[in-house]
């Protein structure tokens, strides 16, 4: 069993994805109300090796040697992927030893306004930013950055990069109602949007619990209402989990063991893992396709998210 990589994992946006985990769970430069992946434990914008590159460069020499390649290869995972100093380093390394493979890096854009993170990144093929808010008061909300990260810092960083970076830049917009989905925050992320300039924009919410209780996804007539009243012809709403069921590399036999180990009592998303010994960005696919089925439910409690079947659904 890989400790750095994953997969490959289905994804609604890349096909069959082998994911890259440059930081440990969860290091991450925001600390997002939302996040299905849980609470940040190291809010942080300090850049350093939080993973060797060596051991991770192993892992993916052993992968290739013993696997058919994946649709694309993946910087995403537990936390921010560009914290990790060696990003660029281990980009490069797969560019050199699978060039023909693309390279996705999903990332929350808050360190790209250091040109060193910029230039860590112009060999991907694909870069996925997000960008939830648009104001300091609504980026405070949702976001909830360090105190030294300021909101228009973040998004200069975003139009800097489309200044420099060749390939495509897809930007992606989580709405959450009652935290950015006013007129005056959708006229501001509108306004940024046109000043990054991405090559896609692609809206998305919540499907699952996130770290506070009580939020609630937006809907598809909601976010379809966002698209048109922008009036941009890049933007589009990120496809319903539920979908990924039918793609060839959905495994019942996973599915099932879920099933039978939170039929028996509510596991947390870290339980699951370790359980069934999947990376957790491995086990959200099946959570999200189980919740969008109605067969389980998410129940928050003190020490997380815990999930349970719905005994009525289980078969």
């Amino acid at each position: 069993m890989y400790k750095y990589i994953f997969g490959p994992v289905p994804s609604r946006r890349l096909g069959m994805s082998l994911g890259i985990d440059l930081v440990p769970k969860k290091v991450c430069s925001l600390d997002c109300v939302y996040c299905e992946v849980g609470k940040t434990t190291q809010l942080t914008l300090e850049r350093k090796e939080y993973l060797k590159a060596g051991k991770i460069k192993e892992e993916l020499t052993h992968y290739f040697n013993n696997n058919p390649d994946p649709d694309f290869l993946t910087f995403s995972g537990s936390g921010e992927p560009t914290l990790n100093i060696s990003i660029g380093d281990i980009l490069q390394f797969v560019k050199q030893i699978r060039p023909h493979i693309p390279v996705a890096v999903l990332t929350n854009g808050t360190l790209l306004f250091d040109q060193t993170v910029r230039n860590a990144l112009k060999e991907a093929d694909v870069v996925l930013p997000s960008l939830d808010a648009a104001t300091e008061d609504a980026f405070r909300k949702i976001n909830r950055p360090p105190d030294s990260l300021k909101i228009d810092s973040y998004i200069q960083g975003l139009i800097d990069f489309r200044k420099e970076y060749k390939g495509k830049i897809w930007l992606e917009i989580f709405i959450l109602p009652g935290y950015n989905d006013s007129v005056h925050e959708l006229n501001e992320l509108k306004n940024a949007v046109l000043k990054i300039a991405p090559d896609a924009v692609q809206l998305n919410t919540l499907d699952r619990p996130g770290t506070v209780p009580g939020l609630r996804g937006a809907s598809r007539s909601e976010m379809q209402k966002i698209a048109d009243e922008w009036k941009l012809d890049n933007v589009g709403i990120i496809a319903a989990a539920p979908e990924r069921e039918k793609l060839q590399s959905f495994r019942k036999d996973v599915e099932t063991a879920i099933l039978e180990t939170i039929v028996r009592r509510p596991c947390t998303l870290d339980d699951l893992s370790k359980i069934l010994g999947l990376h957790i960005s491995e086990i959200n696919k099946y959570l999200d396709v189980l919740d969008g089925e109605g067969r389980i439910e998410a129940v928050s409690q003190e020490r997380g998210v815990f999930y349970q079947v719905k005994e009525k659904n289980y078969r």
